[in-house]
């Protein structure tokens, strides 16, 4: 038997390790999360675990009320060191979860905590893991796992007064323009401010993007995202767009679509002529609980795999950005019951790859479901890598869990002779490291 997350967990086999131990001390670029670049630049310390993990991580709040506990103690008034224990108890019921993978993860390479968290260790590792914290901030974390780049997630009339560099850490804005595509006055008007002009019409709500897009890469910008459920059903043209847009308090859905998507499609062509690399998120249903939406807002647990993604719509959006226009672009599907047909379409437009697998899929399962069909149906090798897509500092230990899961790959492939063992090293480096570091031009 093995020990409990020891060095050889999810390593199955001795080409495992050895791939393992070439790529375990790689940087880390993280290239898509949501952590507060403000509490890096301010170095922050955590006042406990509890807050630590327990003040924003939207996973571990989903799987206690699973476990039926109370909402006190997830998004409730209970203190940290309540919420930790109530965490703790339901932790043994999570087995094959990614979380149980990441807290143990976190607590050995964090804290030196080689024990199982439960209801009767939890006391004893609340404490343990508070006396460690005194000398733990967000700049140590970063320093220990080696984190070279982070992109963080921000809206167009963010100011980014907080992306720099901070030690060997460079912070990046990422350019997330979702909320323009709800075409509220009240968001129109903050756009207008932040990019210092008028928008009365199409044209200067091109003109703000465009400033705001320069503004962006003057802070080192490199990448930008979008989020939605699908892919448009119709792109309006300009004289067409500049139409809706005049009239956008009183637009259908198929109208909104039309208009959606010709921003959609312009920001692509305006992302290619500066060198960023776009990001698209989709087959994912926000705030499903609108009772919960009302109390505890967004991102909070409530969010859902869409509907499987329509092929075709993802084709029609290709062909509205042609390859001499089209930036390199990242899909990530929620709902990855098609991905070998998504993963296809790779083959059919140069600069479009698959990403990791997001969010629900980036469990034990379907990181392997994720390897498998990119490189039967695409090309792994050109694969991009792990990100966090977190909020919280210690969740570096995903990058981790990747790189064994990944290890585990293509060690497999070698120990049955169907893998040149020369080639894998090399090839699990790329996928960790060299690949994105290469496209984001660090």
């Amino acid at each position: 038997m093995k020990e409990f997350f020891g060095e050889d967990v999810l390593l199955g086999g001795s080409a495992a390790k050895e791939i393992y131990a070439a790529v375990k001390e790689l940087p880390i670029i993280d290239y898509h999360c949501h952590l507060d670049e403000k509490k890096i630049a301010e170095n922050a310390k955590f006042s406990d675990i509890g807050e630590m993990w327990l003040s924003g991580d939207h996973y571990k709040w989903r799987a206690m009320r699973l476990c039926g506990v109370d909402e006190y103690y997830i998004t409730g008034a209970a203190s940290y060191r309540d919420k930790f224990i109530k965490y703790a108890e339901i932790l043994p019921a999570l087995i094959g979860n990614p979380l149980y993978y990441w807290t143990h993860l976190e607590l050995r390479q964090i804290f030196g905590i080689t024990e199982p968290l439960c209801a009767e260790s939890a006391e004893r590792i609340y404490a343990q893991a508070n006396e460690k914290l005194k000398d733990i901030s967000v700049e140590s974390l970063m320093k220990k796992y080696k984190v070279e780049f982070v992109a963080t997630t921000d809206d167009p009339v963010s100011d980014l007064k907080h992306h720099a560099v901070y030690g060997n850490t460079v912070v990046s804005p990422t350019f997330r323009p979702d909320k323009l595509y709800s075409f509220d006055e009240s968001y129109i008007n903050a756009l207008a401010f932040a990019a210092n002009v008028k928008i009365n019409s199409l044209a200067d709500l091109l003109a703000a993007l465009k400033k705001r897009l320069d503004y962006f890469v003057a802070h080192g910008c490199k990448i930008s995202d979008h989020g939605f459920e699908k892919f448009p059903r119709h792109y309006a043209d300009e004289k067409e767009a500049a139409f809706l847009f005049a009239r956008r308090d009183s637009l259908t859905s198929e109208e909104r679509d039309g208009l959606f998507g010709f921003i959609l499609v312009w920001l692509a062509k305006e992302y290619r002529k500066r060198g960023m690399i776009m990001q698209i998120h989709f087959a994912v249903i926000r705030n499903n609980n609108r009772d919960m939406f009302k109390t505890c807002g967004a991102d909070s647990g409530f969010d859902l795999i869409g509907e499987t993604p329509r092929v075709k719509a993802v084709v029609e959006f290709f062909n509205r950005v042609k390859d001499g226009e089209r930036p390199q672009t990242v899909l990530y599907t929620l709902n990855d019951s098609n991905l070998s047909a998504l993963a296809a379409v790779t083959g059919a437009f140069r600069n479009v790859r698959m990403g990791a697998a997001w969010w629900f899929n980036d469990t034990v399962s379907g990181i392997r479901r994720n390897l498998d069909i990119l490189a039967e149906y695409s090309c792994l090798g050109a694969n991009l890598g792990m990100l966090t897509d977190s909020r919280s500092f210690s969740s570096y230990a995903r990058f981790d869990f990747f790189r064994r899961i990944l290890s585990d790959y293509i060690g497999g492939k070698v120990e049955a002779g169907e893998y040149d063992a020369n080639a894998a090293k090399k090839l699990a480096e790329d996928i960790c490291y060299n690949n994105v570091k290469g496209a984001l031009g660090l």
